[in-house]
């Protein structure tokens, strides 16, 4: 398929490769910041495939994952609710909370379907007048514009028995965290290029400024994350920092005004926990005012549900860029994507996920 096959070409991997090989002179560790990435990463073996000085870590690009367990829990409670619908993204379904999980709900006589777009959820409202029906809303700014679509179609048709749960999280802030930390051994960013095609790049300057870091926006194909990490060695070996944009295909400089207009419309930044890694301040986006309404956390009473995280999962160090999936005690044997612990084993954006179907595990 066009701008799909032309970049898995085998010929094409073996010249990157060997152009990296050529460039590298001294060690760096380069964070990829999308699970999709991760995935094409770990199945292509492009992580086996790189120099032994090229160290690649997994950063907490896969919204899934880092979507706190308390989170999970209130949609559980809601779900549970007789007079609720709840819809969801199927990836969601099998997300562990602290007892259980969606289809667990579902399979308990719980209301739970899975839908393709928010939009069929505001479809569901109109048909099923007498129900209430709830969305999960997860998702970085990739996801943010559909989902505000739904809460401004609701709010324009009337609908007093349509809401959100809101778990959406921001990708700056999270890089900021990784920079910022005493313990940060990230040299240098891949961008996730859907989260760009939305935002623009513009956000990831000041970062590049203020951290001296490359960041590349980079595609999700396998020649496309080779060329991110030649473009990223590149910079780190010329000793230059700053944003560039290998997903040109895709990215431009200012991103999809269309789309930033309606999610700041609707939306407001804030402050939001993080599945493993705990509050990073001004991560998240929440219903502003105008929509309180459709506020799904309020409508339901929800919001003193809290949880406490397996002490097993090291989810949080692993989405840090501290330790790998098989760095864990309980990868693959009290962890399995049939009975996972946390959100990385059973995401399909999850690195555990991609560690336990693709990776060799010495």
């Amino acid at each position: 398929m066009r701008f799909v096959d032309e970049y898995r070409g085998e010929a094409e991997a073996q010249q990157l490769l060997e152009a990296i090989r050529r460039l590298v002179t001294r060690p760096w560790t380069l964070m990829e910041i999308c699970g999709g990435q991760t995935h094409t990463l770990v199945k292509a073996g492009i992580d086996r495939l790189l120099p032994s000085s090229i160290e690649l870590v997994h950063g907490p690009g896969c919204p899934v994952c880092v979507t706190p367990l308390e989170m999970i829990d209130r949609a559980l409670a809601i779900a549970a609710r007789p007079e609720v619908i709840f819809t969801s993204f199927g990836d969601m379904l099998r997300v562990p909370g602290s007892a259980r999980d969606l289809l667990s709900v579902k399979a308990d006589g719980g209301d739970v379907r899975i839908v393709y777009s928010p939009l069929d959820a505001v479809k569901l409202a109109q048909q099923h007048p007498d129900r209430q029906v709830v969305f999960f809303a997860v998702g970085f700014e990739t996801t943010a514009p559909a989902n505000a679509m739904a809460v401004h179609m609701a709010h324009r048709l009337g609908l007093p028995n349509f809401s959100i749960l809101s778990a959406h999280v921001l990708v700056p802030p999270a890089m900021e965290a990784i920079l910022g930390a005493p313990t940060n051994r990230v040299q240098g960013f891949l961008a996730a290029g859907h989260v760009c095609a939305v935002m623009g790049y513009h956000e990831y300057l000041p970062l590049a400024e203020r951290y001296r870091v490359p960041i590349v926006v980079t595609g999700f194909e396998p020649l496309d994350l080779l060329q991110g990490i030649y473009m990223t060695v590149e910079m780190l070996e010329k000793g230059v920092w700053g944003v560039e944009n290998q997903y040109a295909r895709a990215v431009t400089p200012e991103g999809n005004r269309h789309a930033q207009r309606l999610m700041a419309a609707v939306f407001e930044v804030r402050s939001r926990q993080w599945r493993g890694i705990g509050m990073i301040p001004q991560s998240g986006l929440g219903l502003r005012p105008a929509f309180a309404a459709y506020d799904a956390e309020v409508r339901f009473n929800v919001q003193a549900i809290e949880a406490v995280e397996s002490p097993l999962c090291i989810a949080g160090k692993i989405m840090q860029g501290h330790a790998r999936p098989c760095d864990c005690s309980a990868f693959g044997t009290a962890c399995t994507p049939e009975h996972p612990l946390g959100a990385p084993m059973v995401s399909s954006e999850g690195a555990c996920a991609a560690y336990f179907h693709y990776a060799s595990v010495e």
